[in-house]
């Protein structure tokens, strides 16, 4: 059997890209990394996807060459392709697992990540001036009750959609990896949140999201501090 190559254009910022990373790895599929800037994408980007958005990902095999973008679908796609899940065992959990997926992308990322991400560091990549205080705060007043729901979960659970890690606990983490890399994360009120967050990043499938640097942008010294 040929051994394929995967490619993946991402931003270190955007929570898709961050998620089909950590599925990657989770899959044990070695990856390479091309960088793009979602608001300024490359003709080569817009080639992969007309849509010009990241994640995209290319496998190249045996001359051929698949192309996939969108993070569930590239997720779904490697949870059909490689062994071990990421979805659950069951119906029951992988309903589960993808209602929570599609919580942490849409109502997370629109009330949280999209407010404090887009506020402090995008619109200064961007070059579209400082940051809005007003927004900044309402994602920081938005957090709390999304930590206590993942506090309630894992009180219940041993992962957020059940027993066993799936897409679930990465898309959270995702969101929440990036939000930590700003220092805008308010672990210690919300310790069952917190040792949730301190398991899933003690995974190896973490360690180079955790070795992320944005120029510009260093990150506070938790933020790769496996116990905080």
């Amino acid at each position: 059997m040929s051994h394929a190559i995967y490619r993946l254009s991402h931003h270190p910022l955007d929570t898709p890209s961050r998620r089909v990373r950590l599925a990657l790895a989770e899959k044990g599929v070695a990856c390479e990394l091309v960088l793009e800037k979602p608001w300024d994408p490359s003709e080569a980007l817009r080639a992969l996807n007309p849509a010009a958005e990241v994640p995209v990902l290319v496998i190249e095999q045996d001359g051929g060459r698949e192309i996939l973008s969108d993070a569930q679908a590239i997720c779904e796609y490697l949870e059909e392709t490689h062994t071990g899940t990421l979805l659950g065992r069951n119906p029951a959990d992988r309903a589960e697992a993808r209602r929570l997926v599609g919580w942490f992308d849409h109502t997370f990322q629109r009330q949280v990540t999209d407010l404090l991400v887009g506020e402090k560091a995008m619109k200064r990549l961007r070059g579209q001036g400082e940051p809005d205080s007003a927004v900044i705060r309402a994602g920081c007043a938005n957090i709390r009750a999304h930590l206590d729901y993942i506090g309630w979960l894992t009180e219940r659970r041993n992962w957020l959609a059940g027993e066993a890690l799936t897409l679930a606990d990465l898309a959270a983490g995702a969101n929440l990896s990036v939000i930590d890399y700003l220092g805008d994360v308010p672990w210690d009120a919300y310790p069952l949140a917190k040792e949730w967050y301190a398991r899933l990043k003690s995974r190896p499938s973490f360690r180079t999201i955790l070795g992320d640097h944005i120029p510009g942008f260093p990150p506070p010294r938790a933020y790769a501090d496996l116990d905080f």
